[in-house]
């Protein structure tokens, strides 16, 4: 078979240059794969180092102390340790608004359900010790809901204002939970629990209570509720017309409310900074989530902490 001129294998020493082609085209692959690799790990560790650093630096807004505000922080969702309605988070952007020489007063925005005791107690705490060291006003608006621990936040302003139709009220606490002891008898599921200590298994879902340990849950539940109740009544003073339901854990309407004591008068933010603080300027001193955050929560993080509340032995109070 003829070959033509053109064919490469007429070429004296073609295969080495063939090889040495074949050569340098994978080590030109292989660089070309280091430096993505590089460039990707680049990129991710500028990418968590933004993280941290937003992290860290996520606080309240500065503002210029010459110009006379009102200053507000926000109380929304649920209270609890690690929300942003915690008081880690709301005692911290309460420092910095009370420190703030141009905060004429300070206003409690609330529209919250409740939650815990524990973290309205230390909130109600800092408020107070905060009203008495700089001598500014604390005023707290409603907007949909102040119940139960939000209520017991509220209690610390000098006035609370509500909408007509705002829920306000819920003084009360409560342990909820399930049991499973019934359906695991019909299946013939045997619970083996080892404890020691007769009450180290108290609130487990899959075992028995005992009248004991019902009492004792409950009356831990009304000490916390006379807690509850005292520092109400402390806040809101003569202003309450009490009833027997007030402190049964019922709640209200705003203008039951304003009726029954719960809160002073109808009014929103900008009508408390406007015609009570007198000032038309307001600024926000909430802690909010920055990038880094939300981007935790989107990628798991939020779903993390949900799992770990469901499986925890104890209920939480509310």
């Amino acid at each position: 078979m003829k070959r033509s001129a053109a064919d490469p294998s007429n070429t004296p020493g073609w295969e080495r240059a063939t090889l040495e082609k074949l050569a340098f085209a994978a080590l030109n692959e292989q660089k070309a794969t280091r430096r993505w690799k590089t460039f990707v790990r680049l990129s991710w560790l500028a990418f968590f180092i933004a993280l941290v650093w937003m992290a860290l630096h996520r606080g309240t807004p500065a503002s210029d102390a010459a110009v006379p505000h009102t200053a507000v922080v926000e109380i929304k969702g649920e209270i609890a340790a690690g929300a942003d309605a915690s008081a880690e988070f709301v005692n911290a952007a309460l420092r910095a608004a009370f420190e703030d020489d141009g905060a004429k007063a300070v206003v409690l925005l609330i529209n919250s359900p409740g939650g815990s005791p524990v973290q309205a107690g230390m909130m109600n705490d800092e408020i107070l010790r905060l009203k008495a060291k700089h001598k500014k006003p604390v005023y707290a608006v409603v907007e949909e809901t102040c119940a139960s621990a939000a209520y017991y936040i509220a209690v610390s302003a000098d006035k609370i204002y509500v909408d007509k139709a705002s829920i306000v009220g819920s003084i009360g606490v409560l342990m909820d939970g399930f049991g499973f002891t019934g359906l695991m008898d019909k299946l013939g599921v045997e619970r083996r629990l080892l404890t020691a200590g007769e009450n180290k298994g108290f609130l487990d879902p899959f075992s028995p209570q005992s009248d004991k340990q019902k009492a004792f849950a409950q009356a831990m539940l009304d000490q916390i509720h006379q807690q509850f109740i005292t520092v109400v009544k402390a806040g809101r003073g003569k202003r309450l017309k009490e009833t027997p339901e007030m402190f049964s854990g019922l709640f209200w309407s705003g203008q039951q409310a304003v009726e029954l004591g719960l809160a002073d008068q109808l009014g929103n933010l900008e009508y408390v900074a406007r015609e009570v603080v007198k000032t038309d300027e307001i600024i926000d001193y909430t802690r909010r989530d920055n990038v880094a955050e939300r981007l935790a929560k989107k990628f798991g993080a939020a779903m993390g902490e949900g799992a770990m509340k469901a499986f925890k032995a104890i209920p939480a109070l509310r």
